[in-house]
C-alpha cells in the first residue's frame, strides 16, 4: 500500500520522467544549423545562398532574408537544405531561421568567402609575423569578419566544430591566420567588399588527411599507404605510450635534479606522445573532423599554404594534391571553384654544390598541378624563405602574391599575378637557350647583373653551377665550362636555393628542371 512521502516521491518522480522525456522531444524538434553559420557570418555574393541543419523528421523550415525566403521540409534523417536567391554585397542583414523554434542571425554581411587551408605556415598567426605590432594598429576592419575551425583530427565525419563569426579587430586579428589576413585585407581593400575568411589550417599537416578515405580508396595508388595506418590502428595503445612516458618523466625529473645539484647541464626533457590515431597524418582525419563541417557554405574559393608534410613523398603529390583539390571541388558542388597554393619557401642550408632535393621535387609536383586542373594558381615564394627557420615570417608578400592570383584571375583587375615558367630548351654553340612564358614585364635580375641559381648538365647527367645571362625578356643563356653539349638545365633545384631570377613586378622565376630522371622521392608512398 503506498501511503505518506513514499507516494508522494513516487508521483514526483514520474512527474519529472515525463517532463524530462517530454523536454527531450522539443529537444530533438529544435532546428539546428551548424556553427559556420551565425551572427556576423560572411555570406558568399552572386551565386545562390546555401542554408543547411537538422530539424525534426518532417519538420517545416523556412530562411528568410529581407524578403526572400526559401521553404523545406526536414527529411527522414531530420537534414534539411535550402538556397536563397544570389545577392549582391552589402549589408548588414538579418537572417531568420523558422520551424518548431526560431534562430536570428544578425549583423549578416554579403561578400567574398575564402577558405584558408594547409599546415602551419598558412595556421601561423599575425602576432608572428612581421611587424606584427604595426598590422594590428591598422586592423580595425568591421567588414573584414573571421571564423577558426578546432583542429579535431577523426574518422568518424563531424557536422559542427566549435567557434564563431568576429570582426576583424586589432584584438581579435592577432590569432588569426597571417596569410589568410593578408589576403583578405588586400582584396577588401582592392574590391571594397565585405571580406569572409574561414581559417582551419592544422600545422604538420599532410595532404592525405585532408582526403576522404574512400576516395584515396577508389584511386587506388595510396594502397600501400592506407595499409599502414590501418597496421597502426591495430596496433597503437596510447594509453600505454602515455604510461611509458610518465615513467620516462618521473626518471627525467630525479636525472634534473642530480644535475641540477652537481652544477651540470639539464638533460632533454621527453616529449608527451602525440596520439597518432587521432593526429594531423592518418588519411580523412582532418577531412571528418575539420573540413566536412564547412563544407556546403557558399565560398568563392580557397588557399592552400602546404607541402612541407610530403615532401619525403614529392612524386606521390604530383596525384595525391590535384586528387584533394578535386575532391573538395566534388562535394562542394561549386563548379571548378578557385584553388591558390603557395609553392614551399627556400629552407634549410645552402648547398655547396648542385644536387638531388626532395624539397625541389615537391615545388616540382606543385608546380605540375597547374597543367591538370583548371582555375588554379600558384603564388612562388622561393625568395622569401628563412634557411634557419621553416616558418617564414614574411607573410604578407605571401597573401600579397596569393591576392594577386585572386584579384587577377576572379576579379578582373589588370595585374601580372603569375610567376615566370620554364617553357623550352634549345642548344646553339654548346650554350643552352631557356624561354620562358608568364614573364610579365620581362625578365630581370635582382642585386647583380649576372642570373644566379643555374645549373647545368651534358649526358652523363653531373651538374655543375653554370654561367647564366638575360638575352631578352623572356629568354636566359645558360653555359659552363665542360659542358660542350648541355643536356639539362635547372634552376632553384634545392632545398635552399641562392637564386635572383625575376620578372620586373618581381615576381620569382618558378625553380624548374628541364629533364625528367628519377629524383629521390620516386617510388615512394608511405
Amino acid at each position: 500500500m503506498l501511503c505518506g512521502k513514499p507516494w508522494m516521491l513516487l508521483l514526483l518522480s514520474l512527474a519529472a520522467s515525463c517532463i524530462s522525456s517530454f523536454a527531450g522531444q522539443l529537444a530533438l524538434a529544435d532546428v539546428k544549423m551548424p556553427n559556420v553559420f551565425g551572427t556576423r557570418m560572411v555570406l558568399q555574393r552572386e551565386q545562390p545562398i546555401p542554408f543547411y541543419g537538422s530539424a525534426d523528421a518532417g519538420e517545416e523550415v523556412t530562411v528568410s532574408i529581407g524578403d526572400a525566403s526559401a521553404k523545406t521540409t526536414a527529411g527522414t534523417d531530420g537534414k534539411w537544405k535550402v538556397k536563397l536567391p544570389a545577392m549582391k554585397a552589402g549589408g548588414p542583414h538579418v537572417v531568420t531561421v523558422k520551424g518548431k523554434n526560431s534562430l536570428k542571425f544578425e549583423d549578416v554581411l554579403v561578400g567574398e568567402v575564402w577558405v584558408c587551408s594547409g599546415q602551419s605556415n598558412m595556421q601561423w598567426s599575425v602576432n608572428q609575423s612581421y611587424d606584427a605590432d604595426l598590422e594590428k594598429l591598422t586592423a580595425n576592419l568591421p567588414n573584414i569578419r573571421l571564423i577558426s575551425v578546432p583542429q579535431v583530427g577523426t574518422q568518424e565525419p563531424q557536422d559542427n566544430f566549435k567557434g564563431e563569426w568576429s570582426h576583424c579587430t586589432p584584438d581579435t586579428v592577432g590569432e588569426f591566420s597571417g596569410v589568410g589576413f593578408f589576403f583578405g585585407r588586400q582584396l577588401h581593400q582592392t574590391l571594397n567588399v565585405p571580406i569572409g575568411l574561414i581559417d582551419n589550417a592544422w600545422g604538420g599537416s599532410a595532404a592525405e588527411a585532408w582526403v576522404r578515405r574512400d576516395i584515396l580508396e577508389k584511386d587506388g595508388k595510396y594502397g600501400e599507404l592506407l595499409a599502414k595506418w590501418d597496421d597502426t590502428a591495430k596496433t597503437y595503445d596510447h594509453d600505454k605510450a602515455l604510461a611509458a612516458f610518465k615513467d620516462q618523466e618521473e626518471k627525467w625529473k630525479a636525472a634534473a635534479k642530480k644535475a641540477k645539484d652537481e652544477g651540470k647541464p639539464e638533460p632533454v626533457r621527453p616529449r608527451a606522445p602525440t596520439n597518432q590515431l587521432t593526429g594531423n597524418h592518418r588519411p580523412a582525419n582532418i577531412y571528418n573532423g575539420v573540413l566536412k563541417p564547412t563544407i556546403g557554405y557558399g565560398i568563392k574559393g580557397a588557399i592552400w599554404y602546404q607541402g612541407e608534410s610530403n615532401a619525403s613523398r614529392a612524386y606521390q603529390y604530383r596525384d595525391l594534391f590535384p586528387l584533394m583539390i578535386q575532391s573538395w571541388r566534388d562535394e562542394w558542388a561549386l563548379g571548378d571553384f578557385p584553388f591558390y597554393w603557395v609553392q614551399l619557401a627556400d629552407f634549410m642550408a645552402e648547398a655547396e654544390g648542385p644536387g638531388d632535393s626532395n624539397w625541389a621535387e615537391l615545388r616540382e609536383a606543385q608546380t605540375m598541378t597547374l597543367d591538370k586542373l583548371k582555375n588554379v594558381g600558384q603564388a612562388v615564394i622561393i625568395d622569401i624563405g628563412e634557411g634557419k627557420d621553416i616558418h617564414p615570417r614574411n607573410k604578407i608578400d605571401v597573401g600579397k602574391r596569393l591576392a594577386r592570383l585572386a584579384l587577377a584571375k576572379d576579379y578582373g583587375v589588370n595585374l601580372v599575378a603569375e610567376s615566370p615558367r620554364f617553357k623550352s630548351l634549345d642548344v646553339k654553340d654548346g650554350k643552352a637557350i631557356v624561354t620562358f612564358d608568364k614573364v610579365g614585364g620581362g625578365l630581370v635580375t635582382f642585386d647583380v647583373q649576372q642570373a644566379i641559381g643555374f645549373s647545368i648538365a651534358g649526358e652523363d647527367k653531373m651538374f655543375v653551377w653554370a654561367q647564366a645571362k638575360v638575352i631578352s625578356p623572356n629568354q636566359v643563356e645558360v653555359w659552363a665550362e665542360g659542358v660542350s653539349t648541355p643536356t639539362s638545365v635547372r634552376y632553384g633545384w634545392a632545398n635552399n636555393p641562392v637564386l635572383n631570377l625575376q620578372n620586373k613586378e618581381g615576381l620569382p622565376v618558378t625553380p624548374f628542371r628541364s629533364d625528367d630522371w628519377p629524383g629521390v622521392t620516386a617510388g615512394v608512398v608511405k
